[in-house]
């Protein structure tokens, strides 16, 4: 064949193409049939896994003083310098998944599996109870014939300190547990990943509530600092005034009836000293119940879109399409070896 710039091309003759596939029929049968033995044979070796996703749309608006700015405005606090942005912020939510202090509070995650064999935590779920396929239990036998198994439990996890066998479970859970933020909604979705469908339900679930927990502790840290102080001053406020209250009283009944303008004036005093206490006292009563509102108006709020639900089919390894894929790539370079032979 001849293009408009004369140069030849190549035309591939289907026809004498077919005659050599045909010619090599046994050789492709075999190539076929090898690759479903061994692709089949790779594939029932990985052991299936499931996946539950859980998806929360988080309070991420800047908190409005409101009444309560109007509430401490007639004590004369001004609540708009109290009022920051969130330290912590929803993309900031995966790299506090994946934060030591996150996934070693997994570890004592009380479990079950599907059918009812094991009863344990996490931590001895993940260092037990996990199916390998065969190549990488031969590494695991090598790694533990090179390094000594250390003696690590979830009771004693510092996660300043782990040890090595906690670390490898902790890069586990990492695998494990993954959350991703929506940058145009916020939305959180958690997804778990794990060989037993109850057990993935289970904590996909506990992860959500981990992780409102500690994003509710990260939002109210300072409020919750600011309440206790308020809380010690108010205690010390209110016994400042009972000791007034008490040394006044007693000295009013101790020198009733006297006239004498010095003991007159000392009850004046103690009087004095007691009214200024219990103004004291009712000032930091005010400002314990703004911290309490204040705590309450900080502490952020979670709606559930899709709550954790035990997943009814594995998520993977495809293997009919694992198979197929090599099947059909045993094919392609059978042709392929076909066409280019006596080329």
């Amino acid at each position: 064949m001849v293009d408009n710039t004369g140069i030849r091309l190549r035309e591939v003759d289907l026809k004498k193409l077919l005659g050599k596939i045909l010619k090599f029929k046994k050789l492709l049968a075999i190539n076929i049939s090898v690759a479903f033995v061994l692709s089949s044979f790779i594939i029932l070796c990985v052991p299936r896994y499931y996946v539950c996703d859980v998806k929360l749309a988080p309070e991420t608006s800047t908190p409005s003083t409101g009444g309560l700015g109007a509430l401490a405005a007639s004590f004369g606090i001004n609540m708009s310098n109290m009022v920051n942005q969130d330290a912590i912020v929803p993309d900031l939510y995966p790299d506090l998944v994946e934060s030591v202090d996150f996934q070693t509070s997994m570890f004592n995650v009380k479990i079950t599996n599907q059918d009812s064999k094991i009863n344990t935590s996490y931590y001895e779920y993940l260092r037990n109870h996990q199916k390998h396929s065969w190549w990488e239990k031969i590494f695991i036998f090598l790694k533990n014939m090179v390094h000594d198994k250390t003696d690590g439990n979830a009771r004693t996890v510092d996660p300043f300190k782990l040890t090595k066998e906690q670390g490898d479970i902790v890069k586990i859970v990492n695998e494990k547990i993954t959350c991703k933020v929506d940058k145009k909604t916020s939305v959180i979705t958690i997804s778990v990943k794990d060989q037993d469908p109850l057990v993935c339900a289970t904590i996909a679930d506990t992860a959500r509530v981990r992780l409102q927990q500690f994003i509710i502790k990260y939002r109210t840290n300072k409020a919750r600092i600011d309440l206790d102080y308020t809380k010690k001053l108010h205690v010390e406020a209110k016994k400042q005034y009972d000791r007034a209250r008490r040394a006044y009283a007693a000295y009013s009944d101790a020198n009733q009836g006297l006239v004498l303008e010095s003991y007159k004036s000392r009850l004046e005093d103690l009087e004095n000293e007691m009214q200024l206490m219990y103004n004291n006292y009712q000032q930091v009563s005010m400002q314990l119940q703004l911290a309490r509102a204040k705590l309450q108006e900080r502490t952020p709020a979670f709606t559930t879109l899709q709550s954790a639900s035990v997943p009814l089919k594995p998520a993977g390894p495809k293997r009919m399409i694992f198979v197929m894929f090599w099947m059909f790539a045993a094919f392609a370079g059978t042709v392929l070896y076909v066409a280019r032979k006596d080329a």
